[in-house]
């Protein structure tokens, strides 16, 4: 007498075989949930630049590996233990990825800098595939009010921008400078706008001047074509400068553009140093901080002021099958000014 097997469900998958190798398309079995863990049927998933780690092995972590961590979704199963999250809930996963609770950070509240912190995409396979499984300390909540592929780039950018601003120390209406107008600058001037502050964006050239007054800059400068810390100044100084290129020099140079007590936030992964001597810090009290994204709650947070305040990304969209030409737009720099895959 024959016998049947039951066919395995698959999924299109984007992954990198091993470090620096193209991606490919492939099907895989559909992954099942473990215990503590949810399975998320993508709908959406950002191309962020920080994929580069994954994309040529700038980490460590085991291969072949799906990258991504701008993830939006659809809970469409539940591992053992989950109570909290139900299938059918709309959720999203970022970079912070999940915690072990357990270790020193995490035991004072601080799980963004957990000593075992998981990174979807690099940690463990992100959003570019059909389903992804993720852990429930890293899931998202997500209301219906924002698009799927509006609703990925925040979960990275948008977080990193929006957090690292509420973090800063300003106060409206006071002078916040956002340096440079691109995936991360883009939100930060929306951002700043409706924080209520008065804002300055600082670009390389006048071709971005238009675009960053409709995005709400107050006030727009060109790096190229003035010394932009002495036009900072003579709005009275920077109370907050958000560098978000990845430009070290042109970070340096912003310095001498902090009032009294002003924060230069970094958020732009540079390879090159920032140059400062010390007196640029203590004669007026400035000083300069590096910023992490933010865990999940900061995420809900960031997508709730999104939505009653109508800040969104720019996004260019492309099919999951099309992941490796929609990194290279990324990487490209062309892109404006989000890149998301749609499944």
């Amino acid at each position: 007498m024959a016998t049947t097997t039951a066919a395995v469900a698959t999924m299109k998958v984007a992954v990198v075989p091993k470090p620096g190798a193209a991606f490919e398309i492939v099907e895989r079995e559909i992954p099942k949930p473990a215990t503590g863990q949810v399975r998320i049927k993508v709908l959406a998933c950002g191309v962020c630049h920080s994929d580069v780690l994954t994309k040529d092995g700038l980490l460590p972590m085991e291969y072949p590996r799906v990258p991504g961590h701008e993830v939006v979704g659809i809970i469409d199963e539940v591992g053992e233990g989950v109570t909290q999250w139900k299938k059918g809930q709309r959720v999203g996963v970022g970079w912070h990825g999940g915690h072990d609770g357990t270790c020193g950070q995490c035991r004072r509240g601080d799980f963004i800098h957990c000593v075992n912190e998981k990174i979807a995409g690099i940690s463990y396979d992100g959003g570019y595939q059909q389903y992804m499984v993720a852990p429930v300390e890293a899931l998202v909540a997500l209301s219906d009010r924002l698009k799927d592929a509006e609703a990925a780039p925040l979960l990275c950018a948008g977080v990193t921008t929006f957090n690292a601003l509420r973090h800063a120390g300003a106060m409206p209406p006071d002078l916040v400078a956002v340096q440079g107008v691109g995936g991360l600058g883009h939100l930060g001037i929306q951002f700043a706008n409706k924080c209520g502050y008065h804002v300055a964006a600082i670009g390389r050239g006048p071709e971005n001047a238009e675009l960053a007054k409709q995005l709400g800059a107050h006030v727009y400068i060109d790096s190229k074509a003035t010394n932009a810390a002495q036009e900072l100044q003579k709005l009275g100084g920077a109370k907050v400068i958000l560098a978000t290129a990845p430009s070290g020099a042109a970070m340096s140079a912003l310095v001498d553009g902090l009032g009294p007590n002003g924060r230069l936030m970094v958020i732009g992964a540079s390879p090159d140093s920032i140059e400062v001597n010390p007196a640029q810090l203590i004669f007026g009290s400035k000083r300069i901080d590096g910023w992490a994204s933010g865990i999940a709650t900061d995420s809900e947070d960031t997508l709730r002021f999104a939505e009653l305040t109508g800040v969104r990304p720019m996004i260019e969209t492309y099919p999951l099958e099309k992941a490796a030409e929609a990194y290279d737009r990324m990487m490209s720099g062309k892109a404006q000014f989000r890149v998301v895959l749609t499944m």
